[in-house]
């Protein structure tokens, strides 16, 4: 049996830790302890988030993305995990993707291929389902709105250009960019991203808003499908 949380030395406990030494030293397991609270009658809350870490499969145990893919019913298979705690520590796999996405969006300067990875990536990365979205960009190509135009389905080449187009062609904007991911976290593009690239271009041109490229985010990896991932956006 664990040592219960009053049993351990105060040095050891997880909030008086975090008071006495700050965050950045305490384990994984310390710091979901202090979400998660309480443990059961055989284990305390360290020991019960380790079992949370344990659902990791990534060869990266450090790695804390699975907080995002976990659902709500995984969590709860583990003992001392409600639905309550499941939710919580669904909330904290959210609020770690919204804390690391920029805020001011709209004052982004797109200059390179990489400037639009950094911008999507931390959205994008963990994504188990395909999604596809437009950035939208002035003349001075900052960005002025992201729109979703598919999610949840699995083949990007399905997006009819229109759909593409719509909010450029309703707002008046010169340019945009094509973003989608690939769940699988391999960011080559495919024949059929190819393809559907050429055919926006194509449509794009004739409504005078200039395509100036096509982002496919993987796992930490991105790939331009028309500009290379140096090229600057001229």
């Amino acid at each position: 049996m664990k040592l219960k949380m009053k049993e351990l030395p105060i040095s050891e406990r997880p909030y008086e830790k975090l008071e006495l030494y700050g965050p950045e030293m305490l384990s994984n397991s310390e710091l979901l302890a202090i979400i998660i609270k309480s443990g059961t009658k055989e284990e305390n809350s360290v020991s019960v988030a380790q079992k949370v870490l344990n659902l990791n499969n990534e060869s990266n145990k450090e790695n804390l993305k699975f907080l995002c893919e976990t659902s709500i019913e995984e969590f709860m298979k583990i003992k001392g995990i409600g639905k309550i705690k499941a939710i919580q520590l669904k909330a904290i796999g959210e609020l770690t993707k919204r804390i690391s996405k920029p805020i001011n969006e709209n004052k982004i300067k797109i200059k390179s291929t990489k400037d639009v990875a950094d911008l999507m990536m931390p959205e994008l990365r963990y994504e188990k389902r395909e999604f596809a979205k437009v950035i939208i960009l002035n003349n001075k190509n900052v960005v002025v709105r992201i729109m979703n135009i598919s999610f949840g389905g699995t083949n990007f080449a399905s997006i009819a250009p229109k759909e593409v187009l719509a909010e450029a062609v309703k707002t008046g904007s010169p340019k945009i960019i094509l973003v989608h991911n690939h769940p699988s976290g391999d960011a080559t593009p495919s024949k059929e991203d190819y393809r559907i690239t050429d055919r926006i271009y194509e449509c794009a041109d004739i409504m005078g808003i200039e395509l100036l490229d096509h982002v496919v985010i993987g796992d930490g990896t991105y790939e331009s499908i028309l500009m290379g991932k140096e090229k600057r956006v001229k």
